[in-house]
Formats: C-alpha cells, structure tokens, sequence
C-alpha cells in the first residue's frame, strides 16, 4: 500500500479559498496536533481520480466529563487542487466528511480556530483514510455473509487492485514528467541559441562602432 505524503501548514486564521487546495492515494492517516486560537493548520494528501475518501474529527475536550470552553470552536474546509469544495463547516466542535475525488491531485483539509482572548491551545483529533482504508469492511462482510478467511482474500485483492491502478498512475505522472523535462530542454536549447546570436550581434555592432570611431578620428 502506497502512503502519501502529509504536511502540516500553519497559516492566519482567515478562511481564504486561494489557500485552501491538495490531495490523497491509499492511506490512513490518524493525527493529533494543536492549534492556538486566530491561527490555522492545514493537512494535505495526494489521491487519484475516483478513489475515494472518509474522514472525521472531533476537539479534544480538556475540561471532560464537563463541556466545551467557549474558545474551542473550529472551522474546517476540505477542497481539492483545482480550488473545488468537498466540505465546509463553521464553528463546530466535531465533524465528519466523506467523497469519491473527481479529480487527482492534492486534496486539502483546512482547520481554523475562533480568534479567542486570551489565546489557548486546542488540541484536535484527525482521522483521514483514503482509497482502500477507506472502503467499509464490516458491512461488506455483513452483506455478503462471508467468513473471516474470504474477507481477508477480498481486502488483499483490493489492495492488490490499489497498488496497481497506483503504478499505472505513477507511470502517467512519469510520462508528464518526461514530457515536460523534454519542452523545458528544448525551449533551453532555443533561447541558448538566441542568447548567442544577441551576443554575436553585439559584439559585431561593437566592433563596427570602434572602426567607424577610429575612421573619424583618422587613427587607422
């Protein structure tokens, strides 16, 4: 199974859409981090075209079995690469989200905690699966009446799965990649070309400007 790369980012606590974008593949991924009141932290993933994605958080409560402090409240954004929303909440203290990605690329979750003074820590809970971690086995075997062994056969053959449609998919990356590397030499290749001949041209107009200056000044 193929685990994607997560990054934490911290940034102002202003929900602004040209910030909020990335992606998954086939992973779980469970986090706890904190997060001071008027700052954010986002989380992001790679994912492939249609593999899809669950997902839930919750506020770690510091003062339980008694409720919430009026500071711990967050707002969380999930959008992919191309700016595309999957899910917003404002203000809550737990949440969930689940979809299938339209798109590949990074997928982004965007946590923002309310402007409090003073400024206390929120501590939150983070639990993200992708692609195969994310596909529900419990009820598959509930629905299927199957046993333990078949089950097992059935989440080996889906990861098998993943892990091949992950290589097709690391090949076309690949593929754009050495497109890309191609026109960047070539175009390299021409502007070295002209580079040169701008050179050549100012280095002769040069030259011609000195013989016509010595000319006058009856030097040669």
């Amino acid at each position: 199974m193929t685990v994607g790369s997560v990054y934490l980012v911290n940034r102002p606590a202003r929900p602004d859409p040209k910030f909020d974008r990335r992606a998954l593949s086939n992973t779980a991924q469970s986090l706890r981090f904190d997060l001071q009141s008027g700052h954010s932290k986002c989380i992001a993933e790679d994912i492939k075209t249609n593999s899809m994605s669950v997902a839930k958080y919750s506020i770690v409560n510091p003062n339980d079995p008694h409720p919430f402090p009026e500071s711990h409240k967050i707002t969380v954004r999930v959008t992919s690469a191309h700016g595309h929303s999957y899910h917003y909440a404002e203000l809550v203290e737990s949440g969930q989200f689940s979809f299938q990605a339209a798109e590949a690329g990074d997928y982004m979750t965007c946590f923002w905690a309310l402007d409090h003074k003073p400024q206390s820590t929120i501590t939150i809970d983070f639990d993200w699966k992708t692609g195969v971690a994310a596909k529900d086995w419990t009820n598959v075997a509930k629905k299927g009446t199957i046993d333990n062994m078949e089950l097992e056969l059935k989440k080996l053959y889906a990861t098998v799965t993943s892990i091949h449609e992950e290589m097709f998919y690391l090949r076309e990356r690949e593929e754009e990649m050495q497109e890309l590397n191609r026109r960047t030499n070539s175009r390299m290749g021409w502007l070295s070309i002209l580079s040169l001949f701008v050179c050549l041209s100012v280095a002769g107009l040069q030259l011609w400007h000195l013989k016509t200056f010595f000319e006058k000044k009856k030097l040669i």
